[in-house]
């Protein structure tokens, strides 16, 4: 068999393996990626296996370098970069992408074990705050004004006077349909008392 019929008959084994699972992600048909671990774990992991023309005669491309895997240090990596190399080393000739992501999750706490995830903002217990004497108050923020469109500026000019005032009585409009809201639903006693 030609490697493009390898090829052929893997990627139909993937998706029929893989239909409706939400880790698995086909990216081409050449290209996938599989999450080892649940969503919000801080142990989970991404994996990218692409395959060369002449796959599996030759090693895939497993990468890491998702962005779902920037918490993880390069060190541990590389070091589940390495552990999968030598699966692919095992495996060479045959269909070993389906392989290569049971085996990650199969290891998935042994690759993680010297995970520390790498957070890329400082916790709020970490920062110390010390005043000095001849500094003035950052209390004082400047207000940030509201930023408009221009249908909106230019309407709120057609409403107001050069100086940026609304004219007198100008909501007055509103009070007159509230009344006519109001009125035909209030008792007669309240009525006399609105007249008066």
């Amino acid at each position: 068999m030609s490697a493009n019929e390898d090829q052929e008959m893997e990627l139909e084994a993937l998706r029929s393996i893989y239909e409706g699972d939400e880790s698995f992600r086909e990216l081409s048909p050449v290209s996938f990626q599989y999450r080892i671990g649940e969503n919000g774990d801080p142990k989970a992991f991404l994996i990218e296996i692409s395959w060369t023309e002449t796959y599996p005669q030759t090693p895939p491309i497993i990468s890491m370098n998702a962005f779902f895997n920037n918490t993880i240090s390069s060190a541990v990596k590389q070091s589940i970069l390495a552990k999968l190399q030598e699966a692919v080393e095992i495996h060479l000739g045959t269909a070993m992408t389906y392989t290569l992501f049971e085996y990650a999750k199969d290891n998935k706490e042994q690759f993680m074990e010297n995970h520390h995830p790498i957070n890329s903002t400082i916790p709020i217990s970490s920062i110390i705050s010390v005043e000095t004497p001849n500094t003035a108050p950052s209390s004082k923020k400047k207000d940030k004004k509201e930023q408009l469109s221009k249908a909106q500026k230019r309407k709120l000019a057609d409403k107001t006077d050069h100086k940026g005032q609304l004219p007198r009585g100008w909501n007055w409009v509103d009070v007159v349909k509230m009344y006519r809201l109001v009125i035909p639903h209030c008792p007669r006693s309240w009525l006399g008392a609105m007249v008066t």
